[in-house]
């Protein structure tokens, strides 16, 4: 007497526990899918920051570019919101901020260096477009702040 087998569909729980699982990544890593969030933010940084450091290159040799997801300083005034002249800002977030050079607390120079908030960037652009123009601004207006000129002198066709 032959009994007929009926197979049950194979679940992901079973495909795994028997080795036959995803076994490589998904898509590979030349495709623009492939990278992060975080990836393509400092893409588009450096895209934004292209022409000023092509201008003012001989300039801005001792500052550095970093990003932060978020932001992690305080108005000055709680009630106000209002912000020293090297946080760039939309009303009570700010966007962005320049640390001058220094001294770190282990007596070691420290470079100046503007640091972009990722959050709240992406969050004010409609498109990567939107974010690369927004980007410049910032950066332009940070550069200005660190150089001590106006904005229009670090990038005039800006207006």
């Amino acid at each position: 007497m032959a009994r007929s087998r009926k197979r049950r569909p194979p679940t992901a729980r079973s495909v795994t526990r028997r080795g036959r699982g995803v076994r490589g990544p998904m898509l590979p890593p030349t495709v623009p899918a492939w990278r992060t969030r975080g990836q393509k933010f400092d893409r588009l940084v450096l895209e934004a920051f292209a022409p000023l450091d092509t201008r003012w290159h001989d300039r801005l040799t001792k500052l550095d570019i970093a990003v932060d997801d978020v932001p992690k300083i305080r108005p000055l005034h709680p009630d106000s919101v209002t912000w020293p002249d090297e946080v760039v800002a939309d009303g009570p977030v700010p966007l962005s901020r320049l640390i001058p050079a220094g001294v770190d607390r282990h007596g070691t120079a420290t470079r100046a260096r503007i640091v972009l908030f990722r959050k709240p960037l992406e969050l004010r652009a409609d498109d990567p477009e939107d974010l690369l123009d927004l980007l410049r601004e910032v950066l332009v207006q940070q550069v200005a702040t660190y150089l001590g000129v106006d904005p229009d002198v670090i990038d005039p066709d800006a207006g």
